[in-house]
Order: C-alpha cells, then structure tokens, then sequence
C-alpha cells in the first residue's frame, strides 16, 4: 500500500506540474487555482517526506544566540545533530566527548529526538502556516518572471477571517512568495509587517512594525525540494509586558538523501563513525 500512495504522489507532483507562464497567472481567478496548485503539491510533498543528511550553520534561541555548525540526519523519529563547531571554534576535547556521550543517550532513547525535534521545529511550521494561508488569506499583485520563477506579491485581504492569534499575526503581513514554474513548489517566501500590529488593544500582544521571515527552498538532485535557508525575526510583547520574540537563522548544505527507515541509532552510527 505504501508503494502506491508513493506512486500515487509521484504521478499528481509530475503529471499537476505543468509548466506555468506569468501570462497564465494575470487574473484574481487564475492566481487563486496557481495557488491551489501550488498548496496541493507542498501538502502531497508533506505527507511524504523523504530523508536526507546535511550540514547546518544555526544561530537561534536553541543555540543561545551562538552559531552552531552541525551535521544533521533525519531518521524516522526526528533530526539527529551532532555539534561540530561554534562560532567558527571546533568543539575542544571536553565538550566533543560530551557530545558523543549525549548521541549514545539518544540512541539508546529514541523518544527524546522525537519530542526535541518537534520542539525545534516552530519555525519551520511557521513557514507551512504561511503557505496554507496563501490560498485563503492574501489578495495577490503584480505577477512577474525572475529567472525560472514566477512571482507574485500579496497583502492582507481584509475580507478573511484569521482561526487563531498566530494566524492573526501572518495574515497581516505583505510579502513575496517565489514558484518554480515547472514543478509549481515554493522557492521563496518573504513576509513582513509594515506596522505595529496590537491584539485586544495591546494587552493580550504587541508585533512589533519591521518583524519578518523569509524561506528559501531549492530542488534537489533527487527532485525532492528542501529548505536551504531560514530567517526569522519576529518581536513584540505579550500579556504583563512580557517580551515575545523569534529569532533564528540557518544555512543548510550538502543535502545526501538517506532511507526513509533509518533509526536513530543507526543515525548515531553515521554520525560517531
């Protein structure tokens, strides 16, 4: 059953991914069905994600504000990381041995890369909000070519209900959304709030104007795309004046495609050899 559902993906991903033209895309009903296109291929990706390794360049909340260089391997449970330098300094003797000590806990319990790994990945569920939203929540101008590209700006439709507070904050947002036109998959994403955004008149929360967040995602060799690139640069205040902000930064390169089965010991394995 599961090589069919493979297949079946495959088939929607090769034979829906027409080729688009900027002339196609010119009318309010035209972009709507590109971006419903556009939401059906990112979903059908989403429930089969292919695992890969690579190496990651991160400064975030996770990282204390350092920038961490990891080698990184997507097994079945989550991501497995293994730090390899900070802030350009590889580990000193201490700490790489703590390190490898911190992989062999993990492999021997798999349940905590599940847990961390879904805690890790706010950002990047932000950026599948954000595309959800794209069908439903944003009117659409200036359609355009940049290289490979198609291009369309949009802004908050004022018409659009948000279904929760986050979703309240991406709404209002003006930005670009950058489409490979072959396959019709997101390349880029930029967003950004041109004024101070208040939520029950400021006590509940406060977005401040100048937050943003860009995604950048590339195909790989083996067809499948990834993202490459992440910056997120949100900040406010929430309720009692406290201060709400995320920030993170990442670069992700040399992407090796991996079996879809693999465990977190065997990921360790990999990592430690």
């Amino acid at each position: 059953m599961r090589a069919v559902s493979i297949c079946l993906v495959f088939l929607s991903l090769t034979f829906g991914a027409q080729a688009q033209t900027v002339d196609q895309i010119q009318t309010p009903a035209a972009q709507r069905e590109f971006l419903q296109t556009l939401a059906a291929h990112e979903k059908a990706a989403a429930d089969h994600q292919t695992h890969f390794s690579y190496l990651s360049s991160e400064r975030s909340e996770r990282t204390g504000g350092h920038l961490w260089s990891e080698r990184v391997i997507e097994s079945k449970s989550g991501r497995v990381r293994m730090l390899l330098a900070e802030d350009g300094k590889p580990l000193d003797e201490m700490r790489a041995k703590a390190e490898r000590d911190r992989l062999q806990y993990l492999a021997l319990h798999p349940q905590v890369v599940e847990r961390d790994d879904a805690a890790h990945h706010k950002d990047e569920l932000k950026a599948q909000s954000l595309l959800e939203l794209l069908v439903r929540g944003y009117l659409y101008s200036n359609p355009r070519v940049e290289g490979k590209y198609l291009l369309l700006d949009f802004h908050p439709d004022p018409n659009y209900k948000p279904q929760s507070m986050e979703e309240r904050v991406m709404a209002a947002m003006t930005g670009t959304v950058a489409v490979a036109s072959g396959s019709v998959r997101v390349h880029r994403l930029t967003a950004h709030l041109d004024q101070e955004m208040s939520i029950g008149f400021g006590i509940l929360a406060t977005i401040h104007a100048g937050s943003s967040f860009t995604t950048e995602r590339n195909e790989m060799p083996t067809t499948e795309w990834k993202t490459t690139d992440l910056d997120s640069k949100i900040d406010g205040r929430a309720i009692f004046f406290k201060t709400i902000s995320s920030h993170a930064k990442y670069d992700r390169t040399d992407y090796h495609r991996l079996p879809d089965d693999l465990t977190v010991a065997q990921a360790v394995a990999m990592l430690t050899k």
